[in-house]
């Protein structure tokens, strides 16, 4: 038995240092093979390690396959994804027992400004949830206890004319693990006691969730992923305060299909009970969290994939036509061997032996390309696509290389066994020359070039598409000038919310300190700015005809406002005027709002001096004038427009909720910083200031995913068309080896040198056209399965086409050039004798 055994390994050794030997004889070759195998693998492996922690990989929750996102829309309205209000959450829960097993709910996630113990601010996290949020999701609790039903009492009834009959009951709160070590050193004793200490409000702590939880939501949301601090809700069965985010879970083997219809039928019932409901056409929708989180990537995630397979497939082609090139010099050597007795099996076995080490070499580097491209990703990909940062080469990963390694070795194996069995290699043995053998492949690699041209073809199709995009965007008009633009966060304003005097005095005080830095021209604040990511507010707006019919009303972003904000953002005023300190205060009905919903509104008439009735800080809605109308911004996203816009004072809805700033400066606004915070901290101490940029990365921000995504399509459509060249230069140079002796007579005959180059290129044009005329028809087809990642682009743009099949002329002729080139300062002396 030992003996046997140590045959075989001698045999297998035997067979492996052959495969080795027969490799370097063939060295440059091999290694343009196994660069290729490493470029089409390493490229397809990236890109599907990206879809698989995007679109693939289970959400890191109980039973993720059964969590869903429960949203709102108003169809009617032309408006998605609505915050619920807490009874429309309460009424899903209640009467959709039957296919789910629950509902939770997480509000927005607030930033909070809180003194340490030595005094220095910190900002930190805070979400609301309802109590059985975590449970629902299956979060594991490291220290003390999850929220209990009571936690999430409602508060008693107050009056703001009498004093409370009770006191308010305490807030209930878990923090993060990473916030736990992080704030108090891991110590446990927290537990028990408020959040914040030093007498700020805060939770009662109750218990700390396990390391690396993570809240997974659509990123258009504005939810962070890691709070610090999760607070459990208070809140009455209330249908007008739309706050909060919901997820589900779907009862054992319920599909998704009857899922959504009982959430039809609760939708139903709240229209009946609920007039605005109705007039917008209130809806429900249920989508597995899995799906709803990558939506707005996930057509840019698979036109990667798509570009990383077809880039695998050219590479599949070039080591096709690298494989059939060694077939026919190596033709007569396996003949040789197989007339001195070696059996079809073991010159097979060779082969397949020799093709597992170049697969293996190739995979192997293609693995450590995609893990240095992984990294980068990481590091440098959009923050908008969810779950990038956990993009890893795990066993899918590999085992997707694996199955792409194997393949290679099936189409470097497949032609050869194809020829020993049918017991054709004989038959080289009586040939005459021993190029002959290459005129019985041939045929099959000018078809496997003609597939790498139309592919590639396809690919720099998608690559120039997505550079038109990336045009289109740079060129877009954001609404604003963002050149000289310095934007920060000033937080701990509105921490006073029983002193709207207060939160004023200490706004316009900012403002002053802020407009005195030398250099600084103008300073304004708003609650959010455009382009920033997160949540506008949502508010409902109507004519006189809606107070007939309530199906007129319509919605739009709002957005609130210092005054000096159009002046500092650049914004064009183009009725009227914009608001002033005197505007800034309680009382004042007075509105600005944008092109848009000056046309929709009052079309043909000028909107200033007429009023629009909305719903903002009252009950019902109110009559509210308008004093100007501004150019539209682009609020959400430079790819689209979005809706229309009503702008307000921090005094009109008395809140002055103002965290966001701007200021307008001579210079380079990154240099202003130090300056920025130095007037904010001269101010008050506590006020905090973070995220100073440019305006400018705002701009650049927005514009992210499509450059990501051009640049990925773009690195393979460039590495594809190189392939491609590469594939024309070897069929051509093949054919002018074949094509020796034929050369030689026609130039002894008196063939001029332009005809023989012309001879030559003529083939490489053929090919050339046959595989744009494939590329053209798959290239209609397919491309137009990008249509949403394009920007202001059709996916059958002439240009485009007319533009790539160009680039694809210029790169034909350069890779048949050399070979006509060698094929007409032929001697034909030299080659007749030789022959």
């Amino acid at each position: 038995m030992d003996i046997g055994k140590r045959e075989i390994s001698t045999v297998e050794l035997g067979l492996i240092g052959t495969a080795v030997k027969a490799l370097r004889k063939r060295f440059l070759a091999n290694v343009l093979a196994a660069t290729t195998i490493a470029l089409g693998v390493g490229a397809s492996t990236a890109v599907f390690t990206v879809a698989n922690a995007v679109l693939l990989r289970p959400l890191p929750y109980k039973d993720p396959n059964r969590i869903v996102i429960a949203s709102m829309d108003l169809r009617k309205r032309d408006v998605r994804n609505v915050r619920f209000s807490f009874a429309n959450l309460a009424d899903l829960r209640d009467q959709t027992k039957s296919t789910f097993e629950d509902f939770a709910g997480v509000e927005t996630t607030q930033r909070a400004i809180v003194q340490t113990e030595n005094g220095t601010p910190e900002q930190i996290s805070v979400a609301g949830v309802t109590p059985n949020f975590f449970r629902l999701l299956g979060a594991n609790i490291a220290y003390g206890r999850d929220f209990s039903d009571q936690d999430g009492l409602p508060q008693p009834p107050r009056s703001l004319w009498t004093a409370p009959q009770t006191p308010p009951l305490p807030y209930i709160g878990i923090l993060s693990y990473e916030y736990f070590v992080r704030r108090y050193g891991g110590n446990p004793a927290i537990l028990g006691h408020p959040a914040f200490p030093l007498g700020q409000p805060g939770p009662i702590i109750v218990g700390v969730l396990a390391p690396g939880f993570k809240l997974y939501f659509p990123p258009e949301d504005g939810i962070d992923a890691t709070p610090d601090v999760w607070a459990a809700t208070r809140s009455r069965y209330d249908r007008d305060g739309e706050s909060i985010y919901v997820v589900g879970k779907l009862r054992h083997g319920v599909p998704l299909e009857e899922a959504q219809a009982s959430a039809d039928v609760v939708a139903a019932r709240i229209r009946e009970v609920c007039p605005f409901c109705a007039t917008a056409g209130f809806s429900l929708r249920i989508q597995l969290i899995r799906q709803q989180l990558a939506a707005a990537v996930r057509p840019a995630i698979l036109a990667l994939l798509g570009s990383g397979i077809f880039l695998l497939l050219i590479a599949y082609a070039n080591v096709t036509n690298l494989a059939l090139v060694s077939l026919s010099v190596r033709e007569r050597e396996l003949a040789v061997r197989a007339a001195l007795g070696a059996t079809c099996w073991r010159l097979l076995r060779s082969l397949i032996v020799e093709a597992v080490l170049l697969a293996g070499t190739g995979a192997v580097a293609g693995l450590m390309l995609a893990a240095i491209a992984i990294r980068s990703l990481r590091t440098f990909g959009p923050a908008d696509i969810p779950r990038l940062d956990t993009a890893r080469i795990d066993f899918h990963v590999l085992g997707f290389a694996a199955l792409a390694a194997f393949i290679v070795v099936i189409v470097v194996v497949l032609a050869p066994a194809w020829r020993i069995s049918r017991s054709e290699l004989m038959d080289s043995l009586h040939r005459a020359s021993q190029h002959a053998g290459l005129s019985r492949s041939s045929s099959l690699r000018k078809s496997v070039v003609v597939l790498e041209i139309a592919l590639a073809f396809v690919l720099l199709i998608g690559s120039g598409l997505m550079f038109r995009s990336f045009l289109v965007l740079q060129r877009i008009d954001p609404g604003f000038d963002s050149h000289g633009l310095l934007t920060f966060q000033v937080l701990g304003v509105n921490r006073d919310q029983n002193s709207l005097e207060k939160r004023a005095a200490l706004i316009q005080e900012i403002r002053q300190q802020l407009q005195a830095i030398p250099g600084v021209q103008s300073v304004t604040g708003c609650d959010r700015f455009p382009l920033a990511g997160g949540f506008f507010g949502v508010v409902r707006w109507g004519t006189d005809e809606a107070l007939s019919d309530a199906s007129k009303y319509q919605e739009a972003d709002q957005e609130e406002v210092l005054p000096g904000y159009f002046e500092t953002m650049h914004i064009p005023v183009l009725e009227g005027r914009t608001f002033t300190d005197a505007d800034n205060v309680p009382g004042r009905k007075l509105l600005i709002v944008d092109e848009f919903l000056a046309k929709k509104a009052f079309p043909g008439q000028s909107a200033v001096g007429k009023r629009i009735l909305v719903h903002i800080r009252t009950p019902d809605v109110e009559w509210v004038q308008v004093i100007g109308v501004v150019q539209h911004v682009r609020a959400t996203s430079l790819a689209e427009p979005g809706r229309e816009q009503i702008y307000i004072t921090g005094g009109f809805e008395e809140a002055g909720i103002v965290d966001s700033w701007a200021a307008r400066i001579t210079g380079q606004p990154v240099q202003y910083e130090q300056a920025v915070r130095a007037a904010v901290k001269g101010v008050d101490s506590t006020l905090l200031v973070t995220g100073i940029l440019p305006a400018d990365a705002l701009i650049d921000e927005a514009q992210t995913t499509t450059r990501f995504t051009l640049l990925l399509i773009g690195s393979f459509g460039m590495i594809a068309g190189l392939l491609a060249g590469i594939g024309i230069y070897g069929v051509l140079s093949s054919a002018v080896r074949q094509r020796t002796a034929e050369i030689g007579i026609r130039v002894a005959l008196g063939a001029k040198k332009r005809q023989i180059l012309e001879l030559v290129l003529n083939e490489g044009f053929r090919l050339m056209l046959i595989g744009l005329s494939i590329g053209l028809a798959g290239g209609f087809v397919l491309t137009r399965l990008m249509s949403a990642i394009l920007v202001g682009t059709k996916p059958a743009d002439p240009l485009t086409f007319v533009s790539i099949a160009g680039l694809f002329f210029l790169m034909a002729a350069s890779a048949a050039i050399l070979p006509a080139m060698r094929a007409s300062s032929l001697d034909p002396a030299d080659i007749l004798r030789h022959e």
